[in-house]
Formats: structure tokens, sequence, C-alpha cells
């Protein structure tokens, strides 16, 4: 006599969150906006019109991202000459180093948006570019993040708060901890493999 094994119970399926059910929405409409938009501008201005702007936007957009690139690689190689990342920290301070304006994350975002083909992005990229604006993305984004590792508990800001070891002088140090007051682990008497 065989018995059919019973079904599990019925679960409800785990929910999706927010941002993986409206963010493809999001990008399909915008996706819809900037193909609309791009049409309009053809109707009134023309088919050329329209080529030359989105040609306009990938060179001006490689053009940005080359240069932010090329910033970004110098700060890498003097920070590298004068000793690394603690020894810039140490002759300037932290007002000095917020106000060089050394983030090349928002050019080269703007880059990027300005290459992608649309006026949307290129309005977004443009924003990215202008410094007021800029700026004002910069501490909104900031604050953002910073309220997102401080809320997260065992996240990666608490990781990287452990691997860290704070001097007198403010300088951070990364290191390990090796203690040599431990026993040593036992040796173990396994023969060994040829080599």
């Amino acid at each position: 006599m065989t018995f059919a094994a019973t079904p599990p119970p019925r679960s409800r399926p785990p929910q999706r969150s927010r941002a993986r059910r409206f963010v493809p929405l999001g990008v399909a409409a915008w996706v819809v906006l900037e193909i609309w938009l791009l049409t309009l501008v053809a109707e009134a201005a023309g088919g050329l019109t329209v080529l030359l702007l989105l040609v306009a936007g990938v060179v001006a957009g490689g053009y940005v991202i080359k240069r932010a690139g090329r910033r970004a690689w110098k700060n890498l190689t003097e920070s590298m000459q004068q000793g690394g990342p603690a020894a810039s920290g140490a002759s300037a301070g932290p007002e000095e180093q917020k106000s060089s304006g050394s983030g090349n994350t928002l050019p080269m975002l703007g880059g990027l948006l300005l290459m992608f083909p649309g006026l949307l992005s290129d309005a977004a990229g443009l924003l990215c570019l202008f410094p007021p604006t800029r700026k004002l993305l910069h501490r909104r984004a900031e604050r953002l993040l910073t309220r997102q590792v401080r809320h997260t508990p065992g996240g990666l800001g608490d990781a990287f708060q452990q691997a860290r070891m704070h001097q007198q002088d403010g300088k951070i140090v990364q290191g390990e901890v090796i203690r040599e007051d431990e026993p040593p682990s036992p040796r173990r008497d396994d023969p060994q493999l040829p080599r």
C-alpha cells in the first residue's frame, strides 16, 4: 500500500520590495517620455536637428567623462606621491578638502547622462554638471548615504568601522589584531604528502 505525500502547506510568496516593483515602471515611463520628446522636437525642428542634438550629447558627454577621469587619475597620483590618503588629509583640514571639489562622481554621472540619447537625460546630465545644482545633489546624496549606513545594523558601514583603528591625532590606520598571548593551536601529526 502506498501513501501519498501530503503537500506542504501553501505559504505566501515573498513580498517584492517597492523598488523592485516601481523601478521598471519608472524606467519604462522615462523611455516613453524621451521618445515622445524627441518626436516633438523632430516635428518642430526636423530630424536633422534631433540627430545633431544626439551627436552633440554623445560628444559632450565623452569630453566630460574624459576630463573627470583625468582629474581623478591626477588626484590619485598626487595622493600616492604624497604618501597615501592619510598624508593628504594631514596637510589640509576637512574644510579645505570639501571646498577643493575633488569629487568626480557627479561629473562622470553627468557625462553618462549626456551620452544617453534623449532630452531628459541631457537635462539631468547638465544638472549634474552645473556647479550650484551639483553641490546641492552632492549634499543630498551624502546625507542619504550616511543615514542609510548609520541605520543598517550589521551592514557594510559597521564592517568598515570595525576594521579601523583611530589614533589620537585623528588618523585612521588599517590593521589586523594578532594576539601573541594565546597558546598556539595544537600541531597536527598528519603525514605529509609527497611533493
